[in-house]
C-alpha cells in the first residue's frame, strides 16, 4: 500500500474556524497512512495540501486505504467507514448499523458512539448503512423528536399505527361534519382516513361516550379489550400521557415513557423534576440483580 503523510506543525493553534476544520480534515486523512515524512509548510499552503491529499486518497489507482474500526477493531476498506459529520469520529458500517438500530428500538435518536460525544447522526447520511426498514424507523423518530410529547398522536388501528401531530389530525378532519373535530374527540387518520377517538385512543364510537364505549360489548369483544386484559395479567402499565403500554423487565420503578412522561411503575404517580411524588418503593432487588 502506497503511503504519504504530511505532518502539521506550528507554535500556535489556529484561531479561524475554517482553518481548524481544515486542520482536522487533514489530520483525519493522515490517520489513513502507514508511513510519515515531515515537511515544513507555510500556513497559506494548507488548503493546497489538503486538496492534493484528498485527490490522491480518492483515486483507486494510487491507494487502497484500510482503516481499523475503533469499536470492533476490524480492518475495513475506507468506503465502508462512516464519518460522523460534526465530530469526524469514524466507525465501520456494521458497527454503526447496530448502534443506530439499538437506539431506534429504544425510541431514541442516535448520537455518535464515541464516549461523551453528543454529535447527532444525520438521517440522510445513514442511508449508506441502514436498510429501508430501519431508515423508515429513523424518519419516524426524527419526526417524533420535532413534536412535543403532548401533541403526538398514533392511529389506533393495528394495520396503520401512523404517527401524526394534533395539528395534522385536526387539519385532516372535516370541520363541517355534524360531529366536528372541535366539538368531540373524533379525528381522521392522515394515512388510512379512518375515524378514531383522540380521547380514549380507539376507533370512533358513534353516539357513545368514552366511558360508555369502554363498558359496551363492542369494546369488550375487541382486541383492545383482550390487550387490556393481558396487560392486567402481566402487570404492564399504561402511560397516562400517551396511553402506550410499558413493561418493566429490570431496573427500578422510575419509568420514563418514550413520550417523555415520567411516572411510578407501581402506582402510576407522576415524577416531577426527577423526584417521585408517591411513597412507593423505588426498586426491588430481584429486578436489578440477575441470577
Amino acid at each position: 500500500m502506497s503511503s504519504l503523510v504530511i505532518q502539521l506543525k506550528g507554535k500556535r493553534q489556529p484561531t479561524s474556524n475554517k482553518v481548524t476544520t481544515l486542520v482536522d480534515q487533514v489530520n483525519l486523512i493522515r490517520s489513513k497512512f502507514v508511513y510519515q515524512a515531515l515537511f515544513h509548510m507555510k500556513r497559506n499552503y494548507m488548503k493546497f495540501v489538503y486538496r492534493l491529499i484528498a485527490k490522491w486518497t480518492n483515486s483507486d489507482s494510487y491507494f487502497t486505504i484500510i482503516e481499523q474500526c475503533t469499536i470492533c477493531f476490524e480492518y475495513i476498506h475506507n468506503d465502508q467507514i462512516y464519518t460522523v459529520h460534526k465530530c469526524l469520529h469514524r466507525y465501520c458500517f456494521s458497527c454503526m448499523r447496530q448502534h443506530v438500530e439499538a437506539k431506534l428500538l429504544q425510541g431514541k435518536l442516535p448520537e455518535c458512539p464515541h464516549e461523551k460525544c453528543e454529535s447527532k447522526i444525520g438521517i440522510d447520511s445513514c442511508k449508506k448503512f441502514l436498510n429501508p426498514e430501519l431508515y423508515d424507523i429513523m424518519r419516524l423518530r426524527v419526526k417524533e423528536a420535532s413534536i412535543l410529547p403532548k401533541d403526538r398522536v398514533y392511529c389506533p388501528f393495528s394495520k396503520c399505527s401512523a404517527f401524526m401531530s394534533k395539528t395534522e389530525v385536526i387539519a385532516h378532519t372535516p370541520s363541517s361534519s355534524s360531529t366536528a373535530a372541535g366539538d368531540t374527540g373524533m379525528r381522521r387518520c392522515v394515512e388510512c382516513n379512518r375515524l378514531f377517538c383522540i380521547n380514549c385512543k380507539v376507533p370512533w364510537h358513534d353516539d357513545m361516550t368514552c366511558s360508555g364505549y369502554m363498558k359496551s360489548y363492542v369494546f369488550q369483544s375487541s382486541n383492545d379489550a383482550k390487550l387490556k386484559s393481558l396487560a392486567t395479567k402481566e402487570r404492564w402499565r399504561e402511560c397516562i400521557n400517551c396511553k402506550n403500554l410499558v413493561e418493566l423487565t429490570s431496573g427500578c420503578y422510575h419509568i420514563e415513557c418514550r413520550c417523555g412522561y415520567q411516572f411510578c411503575y407501581t402506582c402510576g404517580a407522576e415524577w416531577l423534576d426527577k423526584k417521585q411524588t408517591c411513597g412507593c418503593r423505588l426498586w426491588d432487588e430481584h429486578n436489578i440483580i440477575y441470577a
